[in-house]
This record gives structure tokens, C-alpha cells and sequence, in this order.
């Protein structure tokens, strides 16, 4: 079992991401659950990944050729992969990964975040997916979520696609009970 996580290349000004990102990554390895990540080894993606690693972990990186030098991909993974473009990171990523994990991030992270979660409101994948509120940081996203919901733009089967926790232990927790059921293997199986 693998789950991906989606965080910054960054940092961020408050250490409770830092001290969260670690503690995914070694929770992750403490569960036997595997980790894939956009393969850098800078900021919250770095952090997570050295935490999976140090803890004894199978860590899998995901890195589109371009990034490669940008984001500094990290060289002592499990695996690497580079990809040609963002859209094969994702799809790889995607493809790699039994749930989805969000932490703290930025319009890179939020990408990732919405299309994982479009593709389940198209079907393309049952997986679960779940946004961890470190300090807060995602209030404004999940109050302009039950906005949505409110103003029938979005659907209640489509808005309990994301599970919202402030607690590693309970997004893991939930992410491992709710495993996916049947899906095509990749987007390109579904008919438009």
C-alpha cells in the first residue's frame, strides 16, 4: 500500500508544517505504508520524504524532467521518476498511489489537489482523499467548499469526496479505511 502526499517545496513560515510533514513520513513507514511524493528533497516535500526514509520506509519520488534541477530532486529514494511533463507527474503519481494526502501547500499543491479530486468526481478513481488542516491553513479553502455546497454548485456526493482532519493519526487512519474499489487503470480508459 502507498499513499501519495501533496505538500510545498517550501517550508513555509510556520514549523508546525515542518513538524507535520515529518511526522507523516515516519508514521507512514511506522504503518508499512509507502510514500509517493513529487521527489524533491527541499521543503515540506523533502522533509517528508527524509522522515519516511530515516524511519525505514519506501519512499517514491515523482519529478517531470523540467524540475528535476529546479525543485532539487532527491537522489537516495527508493525511486525516482522523471516524467516528461506535470500532467505524467500527476498521472504517475496517481497510478503509484492507493489515497491521497494533502499538506500545506501552494497553487502547485492545490493543483494536485483539485484535479486528484475532479478525476473522482468523474469516476476515474474511488480513492480517498484527505486534507490535513495543519494550524488552520486550509479554513478559508474548506469554508469556500461549504460555500459551494451551500450554493448548489457542488454536490453532497461530490463534497464528501475530501475528508478534512487536523491529526496525522486520523488522516491516516482514514485513509486506510477507506481503500478503493475498482477503477480504470489510468484517465485514458474513460470514455469522454
Amino acid at each position: 500500500m502507498r499513499f501519495c502526499v501533496y505538500c510545498a517545496s517550501s517550508r513555509g513560515i510556520d514549523q508546525r508544517y515542518v513538524d507535520t510533514a515529518r511526522d507523516v513520513g515516519t508514521q507512514l513507514a511506522a504503518r508499512g505504508i509507502g510514500l509517493v511524493y513529487g521527489g524533491a528533497k527541499v521543503g515540506l516535500m523533502g522533509t517528508c520524504a527524509d522522515a519516511a526514509l530515516a524511519a525505514g520506509g519506501e519512499v517514491v519520488g515523482v519529478i517531470p524532467a523540467g524540475l528535476e534541477t529546479r525543485e532539487v530532486a532527491h537522489r537516495g529514494l527508493s525511486a525516482l521518476h522523471v516524467t516528461g511533463s506535470m500532467h505524467e507527474r500527476k498521472q504517475k503519481m496517481h497510478d503509484l498511489s492507493d489515497g491521497f494526502l494533502t499538506l500545506p501547500g501552494g497553487f502547485g499543491t492545490m493543483d494536485e489537489l483539485f484535479e486528484t479530486l475532479t478525476w473522482g468526481l468523474l469516476g476515474i478513481h474511488h480513492k480517498p482523499i484527505v486534507l490535513l488542516d495543519v494550524a488552520g491553513y486550509y479554513r478559508h479553502l474548506v469554508s469556500f467548499m461549504n460555500e459551494q455546497l451551500r450554493s448548489g454548485l457542488l454536490q453532497p456526493t461530490h463534497h464528501a469526496l475530501l475528508r478534512v482532519t487536523d491529526t496525522v493519526e486520523a488522516a491516516l487512519d482514514d485513509l486506510v479505511a477507506r481503500q478503493p474499489s475498482p477503477a480504470p487503470a489510468s484517465i485514458s480508459d474513460v470514455a469522454p
